[in-house]
């Protein structure tokens, strides 16, 4: 569900641009008289069922290959040579696009605020379907649990969290330390996924301390050894930094946005500015991703950014029960982090010479 709804930012900035250049093009609508048979479309996604995975980035006959590999490795009393950032240390390169995804962020936040005054948006009260612009489609697809049996949508007015859902992570001191426990779920901050991403690369923010090493760790017969002192002396744990004022800190956090909001009244040119900042935080997210790991529940939208997930038991997913409330972890992609991407990428997607169907179409499609 998480994919379907994140991709809806896209759509919404793509609507407005194409709204305007309709107008322009209906002055001249009668000289576009030339048709192609060659479709540029793409299938949309599929939409999962409540009992289907996501699929895995790697199959799991490579995981399981990977895995055997890794356990003859550890009984070899060997030091393994790592890498950052798997050694602790961080990637010198990725540390501008770090910056640029953090101060990126804003942007659509800024972008969309607006255009959702402008642009009627819809969301489903019994599946959390989103539909941007008016009127919302009549297709009867709703099939969860306490839905009509005619399946019809109960659509209710949206606003930008269904536009633009926020993905949060656990914050994490050590990101190759142990992983967040079930009991100490309230104990540690959680904080944007894309935010915890560019922490973990290199962006440092007062609020949410992250341990930097100056010195590698070393993995001997596959446990990790780390000869740097736990707290290094010229750091002062718990100085500067207030343990009771998390809601703060989390509201000033985001508290630029609004500063950043765009005094334009061209719409169009409010879209454009989101799109290209959309595009900049998921290329920057993806070159991020490609050394950072992210991991991602298979029947959630629950993230986790570092290399392993959570032990916190709150999955409420398919079949949690067999699980112990525990998640299904396996590698993320750019579109469970920070959604679909938009411009050349999405216009595949966007679909022009779709209408909505007649109330006998509905019948013979049902």
């Amino acid at each position: 569900m998480l994919r379907r709804r994140v991709q809806t930012i896209g759509n919404l900035l793509e609507r407005v641009i194409q709204a305007h250049v309709a107008q322009l093009r209906g002055i001249n609508t009668y000289f576009c008289v030339s048709y192609s048979t060659v479709s540029t479309c793409n299938e949309l996604p599929r939409k999962l069922t409540r009992c289907e995975r996501k699929p895995p980035v790697t199959s799991f006959n490579e995981l399981k290959r990977e895995a055997r590999l890794k356990r003859k490795e550890r009984q070899k009393a060997h030091e393994i040579i790592l890498q950052p950032p798997e050694n602790g240390l961080l990637v010198e390169h990725l540390i501008p696009i770090a910056h640029e995804v953090y101060a990126a962020r804003r942007e659509p936040l800024s972008c969309v605020s607006r255009l959702v005054n402008c642009t009627a948006i819809y969301t489903c009260s019994l599946c959390g379907e989103v539909h941007v612009g008016h009127p919302p489609h009549k297709i009867r697809t709703c099939d969860v649990r306490g839905s009509p049996s005619s399946k019809e949508h109960g659509w209710v007015k949206g606003g930008i969290e269904h536009v633009l859902p926020l993905v949060e992570s656990f914050h994490l001191y050590d990101r190759i330390g142990r992983a967040v426990s079930h009991n100490e779920m309230l104990e540690v901050d959680r904080i944007p996924a894309i935010v915890e991403l560019s922490v973990q690369a290199g962006f440092d923010i007062p609020e949410y301390p992250t341990r930097r090493r100056a010195f590698p760790v070393y993995c001997v017969a596959g446990r990790i050894i780390d000869f740097e002192k736990r707290f290094p002396k010229e750091i002062s744990i718990g100085k500067d930094i207030d343990a009771y004022g998390f809601w703060y800190k989390k509201k000033r956090l985001d508290e630029n946005t609004d500063s950043m909001a765009t005094h334009s009244d061209d719409i169009q040119a409010i879209a454009v500015r989101g799109m290209k900042a959309w595009e900049k935080i998921c290329t920057g997210a993806s070159r991020l991703m490609e050394k950072y790991a992210v991991q991602t529940c298979g029947y959630c939208p629950e993230i986790q950014v570092g290399p392993k997930g959570h032990r916190v038991q709150n999955c409420q997913a398919y079949k949690h029960q067999m699980r112990d409330g525990q998640h299904a972890w396996q590698e993320a992609t750019i579109n469970d982090l920070a959604g679909a991407p938009v411009e050349t990428h999405y216009a595949s997607m966007m679909r022009e010479d779709v209408v909505i169907p007649e109330m006998d179409e509905e019948k013979l499609a049902v």
